[in-house]
């Protein structure tokens, strides 16, 4: 089967790869990023980059509007009524780390803090951390055979003493959606504040905040083809009210004295000193890229694709796939292989796929896996793609073994 992305044209570096003889199957760490984003980038720097939100010349004004343009379009995006309710920040570790942080104080030891088995660092080491300062009780929900956090075991190990959940909606090595509506139900029958890590699952199709119904939802700019260095926190203003203050410095201060100041709400007064203004500018093009996006098509060709993927997979005798992957991508292992010797031979062809724990060591030890083999897919990859994967697996497994 022939499957040709008619978005493929809109991302110039994948031009620039293949003429390195390379193919990139590595979108779920960083996307490609579109022409028009690239063109917003020149634009800002070459017409006059000025600072946000204190200057009064014409320089900084439109960058200020192009700024808080870009929020109101992440506030769209997600489908939420305030674009107040949207804060930026340098990634979703950031954001992660800014909820862990700027929420500690409405701990006391013994409260609990639940999370998945399938989590990756960034939604894991901040909620431990505060574990460990608060004296509490870090409770991890078990999945199930096929890679989703079991919800029924979800049931019993969400209690009264539950103060706040954390979880993925798409797991970055399973491949595997969660059933995080269920689990903010849960949580809010018991008054627990409730965290989306939003990174994965953005990604693929529109989501609707509104209709998780969560406090808190959490996702990076560089996955959903947009610059790195930007993230974007979304919280419901009851929510965002109950936050500390975590980063210190301009912008965020209302009036200060040597000895004590008044900081801003949100969401200002979560972005201290100066932020990556281009890259937020850049977000804002990204958005209005993917508004003109079929979303329905490019959802039905990542599903065709990640078909192809899997059964191709499937059919290579020794080759294990890690769960049952939904959507995007394939974590495997090959039988008697290790993963970084497969991953060196695949990289020597010229294929960019991902090797090793993918920030989840937990998840992958808990599997028995020293790591693996992960190929994440995009709106741009076609069968083209794959196929000169599967040639390169085929003779890489040919020297292994």
């Amino acid at each position: 089967m022939s499957l040709i992305s008619p978005w493929r044209a809109d991302f110039p570096a994948l031009d620039a790869l293949e003429r390195q003889g390379q193919t990139y199957l590595d979108s779920a760490a960083t996307a490609q990023k579109p022409q028009t984003l690239i063109d917003a980038l020149a634009h800002y720097y070459t017409n006059g980059a000025a600072n946000v939100h204190r200057a009064q010349h014409l320089p900084g004004a439109m960058a200020t509007q192009a700024f808080e343009d870009t929020r109101r379009k992440a506030a769209e995006w997600l489908n939420v009524g305030s674009s107040g309710q949207i804060v930026f920040t340098h990634g979703a570790t950031s954001a992660f780390n800014l909820l862990a942080y700027g929420l500690e104080h409405l701990f006391q030891p013994g409260d609990e803090i639940v999370i998945s088995a399938l989590e990756h660092h960034a939604n894991l080491l901040p909620w431990q951390q505060l574990a460990k300062r608060r004296a509490l009780k870090l409770i991890v929900l078990p999945l199930t055979i096929k890679g989703v956090i079991d919800v029924n075991a979800a049931a019993s190990l969400i209690t009264h003493r539950t103060r706040l959940i954390a979880v993925s909606q798409l797991s970055n090595v399973l491949g595997t959606w969660q059933p995080v509506t269920e689990l903010v139900a849960l949580a809010k029958a018991h008054g627990a504040l409730t965290v989306i890590d939003g990174a994965q699952g953005i990604v693929h199709g529109r989501h609707d905040v509104q209709t998780l119904g969560c406090d808190f939802y959490v996702f990076s700019s560089h996955k959903l083809y947009g610059p790195d260095g930007v993230g974007v926190l979304f919280g419901h203003h009851q929510a965002l009210a109950q936050l500390r203050h975590w980063q210190f410095g301009g912008e965020m201060v209302l009036q200060t004295g040597y000895l004590d100041a008044t900081f801003r709400p949100a969401p200002l007064g979560f972005e201290a000193g100066t932020p990556a203004i281009s890259g937020i500018i850049g977000l804002g093009a990204t958005l209005d890229y993917l508004n003109d996006v079929n979303h329905v098509a490019a959802v039905e060709h990542e599903a065709r694709l990640h078909e192809l993927l899997r059964a191709g997979l499937m059919l290579r005798e020794g080759v294990r796939l890690v769960g049952d992957p939904h959507v995007a991508l394939v974590s495997f292992f090959v039988e008697g292989v290790h993963n970084a010797d497969l991953a060196h031979l695949l990289t020597e062809q010229g294929i960019a796929v991902r090797a090793g724990h993918h920030c989840a060591i937990p998840l992958i030890s808990s599997l028995g896996l020293s790591g693996a083999i992960r190929v994440s897919l995009a709106l741009y990859n076609d069968s083209d793609d794959l196929e000169r994967f599967f040639n390169a697996l085929d003779q890489a497994l040919e020297l292994l073994r």
